[in-house]
């Protein structure tokens, strides 16, 4: 008999929080799910060391490809109707799956949902700031300036996971972003109240603390919609995003006296408006999982590398 809810867990040299992640999801009151842990280029004992828990955890080993790659394997494995995504950073408390569940179940016309969390850094408590409040239900403009999404707080029916074309494996950071702006182009995401997330943060592998300039990938996003042809008035909610961010990221060029930076920022900016006039109307490269390639990705991200 197939599970109701496929968890995958990607994780990279996490030992022993992977194991304290893996322990959450064993300890769930909801128990008709399978557990897919996968190794992502680990050399630190992480598949024996999760084998030693007894459990009937499905492991797979590959080679280092990253977060995204490491997600979508998972989810093309998966048997489940639904997919969860859990951090190997982050733990669940106990009612986690079964609230997500009985949600998904009782709202069969939603898609996705997530729930609220509880913020710890450096093992200490935190409150979030207003700007990372999570809205609740159309959340696109919203979710534009930044992610108000977390992987490890989503449940999604593995039929729109597919449909969307899962993470983008040409993004190092930021592919949390991309997805969930993908799917709530389109769909409603509901937020549970319930704090059934503990978000771990501080650590210094932390995935966001890897790259800097994360808005340069933002950005690259927000190009990746153009691009599709999104129009209307999320069309210009996207260019007014693209703008903000454009002019920070020039701002904190010319601060560090990067002339020639600033300049290839705001000249990449009349690309992109110049790009969604000549796309225009209709985003069906979105629908068909389309958009700008890992070319594109590292030439946006160049920009702030440029001399």
């Amino acid at each position: 008999m197939l599970p109701a809810v496929s968890v995958i867990i990607p994780t990279h040299n996490r030992w022993p929080m992977i194991g304290e992640a893996v322990e959450s999801v064993l300890r769930q009151s909801f128990q008709d799910f399978e557990l897919i842990v996968v190794d992502d280029g680990s050399s630190d004992g992480t598949a024996e060391r999760i084998r030693a828990l007894g459990s009937d955890t499905r492991i797979i080993v590959r080679s280092r490809c990253g977060v995204s790659a490491a997600r979508n394997y998972g989810a093309s494995v998966a048997r489940g109707r639904y997919l969860a995504f859990l951090d190997s950073d982050d733990l669940w408390l106990a009612e986690k799956l079964a609230v997500q569940t009985g949600f998904m179940m009782e709202h069969p016309e939603m898609q996705i949902c997530q729930t609220e969390e509880i913020w710890l850094r450096h093992g200490k408590r935190v409150n979030p700031k207003a700007k990372h409040r999570k809205p609740s239900g159309n959340i696109f403009r919203a979710s534009l300036e930044l992610c108000l999404v977390s992987p490890s707080a989503v449940m999604i029916t593995k039929k729109l996971f597919d449909e969307t074309g899962g993470f983008d494996e040409s993004f190092p950071v930021c592919e949390d972003y991309d997805l969930w702006l993908r799917i709530a182009l389109d769909h409603p995401v509901p937020l549970i109240a319930s704090q059934l997330v503990i978000k771990r943060g501080g650590h210094a592998d932390q995935l966001s603390h890897s790259l800097w300039g994360m808005d340069r990938y933002r950005v690259a996003a927000l190009q990746k919609l153009l691009r599709a042809g999104v129009s209307g008035d999320k069309g210009e909610w996207i260019v007014d995003t693209l703008r903000r961010k454009i002019a920070v990221l020039a701002q904190g060029a010319r601060k560090r006296g990067q002339e020639a930076q600033a300049r290839a920022y705001e000249a990449a900016l009349g690309e992109f408006v110049q790009e969604r006039e000549d796309v225009g109307a209709g985003d069906s490269r979105v629908r068909q999982r389309k958009g700008i390639s890992s070319a594109d990705i590292d030439a946006v991200a160049r920009l702030g590398t440029a001399g």
